[in-house]
């Protein structure tokens, strides 16, 4: 398989050159070092500051604990430091700004200060309330709903459990929503259910946190393989601030599910088919979109070494949904059937931070409609073009999955920001620089618009 084929190391271009064309770009390494330390300073302080001042600032909490109340607003809570919309906008802009220095420049960085700066920053991010989204209020009410009184999360919406504590921290657009997430994450939160709505909020932060950090080691590991720079890799994974703090900050299992879909792609480059494809259909069933990558892995070339991996695959992954299968029947029964009717709900609905959405929002809903159809049209399009080159060994898989979701992050009508998370591994462990390109450019652009709905004259001109 080309994941595990060398790619080749490149030639250093030393041979010919003069001792002072050598000092000089020896010169040029150390001062990219520096300035690689120095971003990755401002990444560190920058999510310390977001930490500190998210109790006293709405803008960064969940819109049903603003405020939080003593229970959830962390260790420093006590701080009441507001640093209102203008300052928010600003340390999220410096952040990334200092994000894509830090990726531009993690070749000349060591590895151990680029990991200290991802741990630390995930560990920061763990101190603080939960931040910016009501998922994490969500996960808790589904698990209460079927361990605690007996309601299929799949057949109701938290609405059903109104005199339950929890359900006036659930956001108002979930409220009549039955789950949308796999079954083994809804198991997951029945195991939970019994702690406190602090406790739980906690364990789910740190499963983020957890995965996240789990991820980058996969990352790292599989970066080495692919001969990939495996520090300027997990830079592109590790720093990103969509995923640091909306991703973790918000305990989303978007990263339990990123973590089980690394390990499976990880596992394929070990030779270890069979695992693998059991571990692709776990991630799977935490949330469904990793679906993609292991259909792209199946269809992987010719030849017959790819058909034992590919028969291996699929005898792990057939095992694996048996067993998921057996075990969702058990709990929901026929409920999580419903599932893919509810995933098709909540994308019709969408929301004005998708591209199809934003056009709507600035007033051409036509448009808007035309192109969510062009979109879709090309989504098919793309998907099955790169399909094609990969079953004929013209392109990498990873790379195709890269671009993949690429393709389903542009085209969606429903996008979150911790969503860019899902591209970022396979962006990362491929040697594509306008795929990675895109990884940054989307990053920011996602983020634009997180921040312009802080500022009433944006949301007043979107008409939002």
């Amino acid at each position: 398989m080309s994941a595990q084929r060398p790619l080749g190391v490149t030639d250093t271009g030393t041979i010919g050159l003069t001792s002072d064309a050598l000092r000089v770009r020896t010169r040029d390494e150390v001062r990219s070092g520096r300035v690689g330390l120095l971003a990755l300073s401002g990444i560190t302080l920058t999510t310390l500051l977001v930490t500190v001042a998210a109790a006293g600032t709405d803008r960064l909490l969940p819109e049903t604990i603003q405020p939080p109340p003593a229970s959830l607003a962390g260790p420093f809570g006590g701080a009441s430091f507001n640093i209102r919309s203008g300052g928010l906008i600003a340390a999220m802009v410096l952040m990334f700004a200092c994000y894509v220095i830090a990726v531009r420049t993690a070749e000349r960085v060591s590895a151990r200060a680029m990991l200290l700066c991802i741990g630390a920053i995930n560990v920061l991010v763990l101190l603080a309330p939960p931040l910016l989204s009501t998922d994490i209020f969500s996960y808790q009410m589904y698990g209460h709903m079927g361990a605690l009184y007996g309601f299929n999360p799949y057949l109701a919406g938290p609405h059903a459990l109104q005199l339950d504590p929890l359900s006036q921290y659930v956001g108002a657009k979930w409220a009549y929503t039955p789950s949308v997430y796999g079954p083994v994450f809804t198991i997951l939160s029945y195991i939970l259910a019994p702690l406190s709505i602090a406790a739980s909020a906690l364990a789910y932060k740190s499963i983020a946190a957890i995965s996240s950090l789990g991820t980058v080691a996969l990352v790292w590991n599989a970066a080495r393989l692919r001969q990939v720079n495996p520090v300027k890799a997990v830079a592109l994974v590790g720093l990103n601030p969509l995923t640091v703090i909306y991703g973790v900050g918000g305990g989303h299992n978007d990263l339990l599910m990123l973590v089980a879909l690394m390990a499976g792609v990880y596992l394929l480059m070990l030779n270890r088919e069979r695992s693998s494809g059991a571990m692709m259909v776990v991630a799977a069933a935490v949330k469904v979109s990793a679906i993609l990558p292991m259909l792209f892995a199946v269809i992987s070339g010719h030849g017959q070494r790819q058909e034992r991996v590919r028969r291996g695959v699929i005898i792990g992954g057939a095992a694996a949904t048996a067993a998921v299968a057996v075990l969702t029947f058990a709990v929901f029964g026929t409920g999580s059937l419903h599932l893919p009717a509810t995933l098709v709900q909540v994308q019709g609905e969408g929301d004005w931070h998708s591209v199809p959405g934003l056009l709507s929002a600035l007033g051409f809903p036509t448009a808007s409609t035309v192109f969510s159809v062009l979109l879709a049209v090309a989504f098919v399009v793309i998907v099955l073009w790169l399909a094609r080159r990969v079953w004929l060994g013209q392109l990498d898989w990873l790379r195709a999955t890269g671009w993949t979701t690429a393709t389903v992050l542009v085209t969606t009508s429903s996008l979150l920001p911790w969503y860019v998370a899902w591209l970022m591994p396979f962006a990362a462990l491929v040697k594509d620089r306008r795929l990675w390109r895109f990884a940054l450019v989307f990053t920011g652009f996602i983020l634009t618009l997180q921040l312009g709905g802080y500022i009433p004259a944006f949301k007043e001109w979107l008409n939002v």
